[in-house]
């Protein structure tokens, strides 16, 4: 997305956002104004930043930590056909169970710290990437395979010069689905059980009816997942150069 793009879309957000609130008339405490959430923000901005810092904390270890583990099932899976078809489905039953409904069991596993945040965030990203890339492995065109097989290439050479970098663009996709479902998994569970994290400062503003604080909170959520969404975006178009290269 262009610099110039977001920043329209910013604007025609905000205009729309401000429309609203003129044509319904909504008190504050229900539908406060941009200004008055900025306003909120900025008085608050020492401790938003504070939970922010944690809530980037959990979001950036889930997604690392998620990622690298989808990436080694992919792998994995992509080397025994029977191993696909013993572990795929237990990996779709998973993804059948609402992670919100995990959460609570994660938080009395894990605790209240950032360890059951970090654990949702890697639950709620390890399928898409693990997805991806295993779908990247697996179409590797069948040319380069017979050429591998004519030149007497060994597994392990086929693995890491022809399959992995012609999937490289695959994971970048789902790295992308990734860096914008992290902080999703890292909300809800701080939504569970916690005492800090912007989505503890959203239910404690929600609760003392401190709306605006609520949507200042929001925004910085929102605001941390495109910077996310554009570092990760970043890595992808370098794999994608990179599988060019190769």
């Amino acid at each position: 997305m262009r610099r110039w793009d977001l920043l329209a879309a910013l604007l025609l957000g905000l205009g729309l956002w401000q429309a609203l609130v003129w044509l319904t008339g909504a008190p504050h405490f229900i539908l406060p104004s941009p200004l008055r959430v900025a306003q909120a923000g900025w008085a608050s901005r020492v401790l938003i930043a504070e939970n922010a810092l944690i809530t980037a904390t959990e979001v950036i270890a889930g997604l690392i930590i998620g990622a690298g583990l989808g990436v080694m099932s992919a792998v994995w899976l992509s080397l025994s056909a029977t191993v696909r078809r013993l572990v795929m489905p237990l990996l779709v039953f998973t993804q059948a169970v609402p992670v919100f409904a995990l959460a609570p069991v994660l938080t009395l596993w894990f605790g209240y710290g950032i360890g059951s945040k970090i654990v949702m965030a890697v639950l709620i990203i390890y399928f898409p990437v693990t997805s991806a890339f295993l779908d990247g492995l697996m179409r590797t065109p069948a040319g380069y395979l017979d050429l591998a097989s004519t030149m007497r290439a060994t597994r392990t050479q086929v693995l890491r010069r022809i399959q992995i970098p012609s999937a490289l663009p695959a994971l970048g996709s789902g790295l992308r689905l990734a860096a914008v479902y992290a902080p999703i998994g890292a909300v809800i569970g701080e939504w569970v059980g916690a005492s800090k994290g912007l989505g503890y400062l959203m239910l404690l503003a929600n609760g003392r009816a401190k709306i605006d604080l609520m949507f200042a909170s929001l925004i910085v959520l929102a605001l941390l997942t495109v910077i996310l969404h554009w570092a990760v975006g970043f890595l992808a178009r370098r794999l994608d150069r990179y599988a060019g290269e190769t």
